[in-house]
């Protein structure tokens, strides 16, 4: 599997082609787990939703888990963020 090194929002295009589920998915499991930092749940959750959204069923099943642990405001701001993100990709 090909790893990327992507920290944030505004490199998540690769050139003129979009990011694939794989390469989001892991996005949310470099979140869940504080790869480059802090954990942060709420960006997790927004890849899992994003990577869900392109067929990636892992993100399904990770989002779920990960929600358990969050607010119901945490989920509603990765749900936006998620939405913003899409519509300017």
């Amino acid at each position: 599997m090909a790893r990327y090194e992507i920290h944030s929002d505004d490199m998540a295009i690769m050139g003129e082609k979009p990011m694939t589920a794989e390469i989001l998915f892991q996005m949310g499991l470099d979140s869940a787990c504080g790869r480059h930092g802090t954990t942060d749940l709420v960006t997790a959750h927004k890849w899992f939703n994003i990577a869900a959204l392109k067929g990636n069923q892992e993100a399904v099943r990770y989002r779920k888990e990960i929600s358990g642990e969050m607010s119901f405001s945490e989920i509603a701001e990765a749900q936006r963020s998620a939405r913003e993100w899409l519509s300017m990709h």
